[in-house]
C-alpha cells in the first residue's frame, strides 16, 4: 500500500463494547499485551487507558494531527451514513436500529478517540504504522487484533498482501484475530481459506469462530491464529 493520503482518508470508529463482542475478549485477554492493527479512530484504546489497561493502537493514520482528523471526521461523516443508508440491506438492524442510530455511535466513539489521541501519542500507545511493515520488536505482543481492514477490502488488496500482512502481525504477536471475514460488498472474502491453509501450512494453529456481534450480515465470525509451540 502507498503512504496513507490524507484527503483519501475515511476515519470510522468504532467502539470499546464492539471490539469486545467483535474479538470475544475476555477479561483475560484485556490484561494481555495488544495491539490494534489499522484500529482508525476507534475509541478502544481510549478506553483501555481509562480502566487502566494498555493497548497500542498502530494505523497510518495516525501520522496526522488530531485537527486534521477531526476535519477529516467532519467532511466524511454524513457520505459515509449516507452510503450505509443506500445499502440498508447489506446489515442487520437489531442491536442498532437505524442508520441514525449507527451514526451516533460511531460519533461518540470517534469523539472519545479525539478525547485520547494527543496524549496517547506522547504516551506510545497510538503509532504511526502500516501494514505489511510495523515499527516493532519480534513479539512484542501477546495478541494482536485487526478490525474491518484484512479481508474487508479484498477487491482492492491481493492476496500476496494479506500474506504478508498476516506474516507481519504473527511476527509482533503470539496470538492474532481477525474480524470480519467479509467483503465491504457483504460477500465472503475469497482470501480466508487460502490464509487459513497458508498458515496451517506454516504451523500456526488455526480455527473460524463465532462471536457475539452482528451488524454485517453473515459477519459474526473472526479468524484466530495461534503460534504452535513448534513455530
Amino acid at each position: 500500500m502507498s503512504s496513507i493520503r490524507y484527503e483519501d482518508a475515511v476515519p470510522w470508529g468504532r467502539s470499546f463494547d464492539e471490539y469486545r463482542r467483535m474479538f470475544r475478549l475476555t477479561d483475560e485477554d484485556l490484561g494481555k499485551k495488544i495491539i490494534g492493527a489499522a484500529d482508525g479512530p476507534a475509541s478502544f484504546n481510549a478506553v483501555m487507558k481509562r480502566e487502566g489497561r494498555h493497548v497500542v493502537s498502530c494505523d497510518p493514520l495516525y501520522h496526522c494531527s488530531g485537527d486534521d482528523i477531526r476535519n477529516r471526521i467532519e467532511a466524511t461523516y454524513h457520505s459515509v451514513l449516507a452510503q450505509t443508508a443506500a445499502n440498508q440491506h447489506l446489515f442487520e438492524w437489531d442491536e442498532i436500529e437505524s442508520p441514525d442510530a449507527l451514526g451516533e455511535l460511531r460519533m461518540k466513539a470517534m469523539q472519545d478517540f479525539l478525547s485520547d489521541y494527543d496524549q496517547g501519542r506522547t504516551e506510545g500507545r497510538y503509532v504511526s504504522g502500516k501494514l505489511p511493515a510495523l515499527p516493532f520488536e519480534n513479539g512484542t505482543f501477546d495478541l494482536a487484533i485487526c478490525s474491518h481492514f484484512l479481508f474487508l477490502y479484498s477487491d482492492n488488496l491481493p492476496l500476496h498482501f494479506h500474506r504478508k500482512a498476516v506474516d507481519e502481525l504473527c511476527r509482533v504477536a503470539k496470538e492474532l484475530r481477525i474480524f470480519p471475514l467479509l467483503t465491504y460488498r457483504g460477500t465472503p472474502s475469497p482470501f480466508a481459506a487460502p490464509i487459513v491453509d497458508y498458515m496451517r501450512s506454516r504451523g500456526y494453529e488455526v480455527s473460524v469462530e463465532e462471536v457475539p456481534y452482528r451488524f454485517q450480515r453473515g459477519g459474526n465470525k473472526m479468524l484466530r491464529i495461534t503460534r504452535s509451540h513448534d513455530c
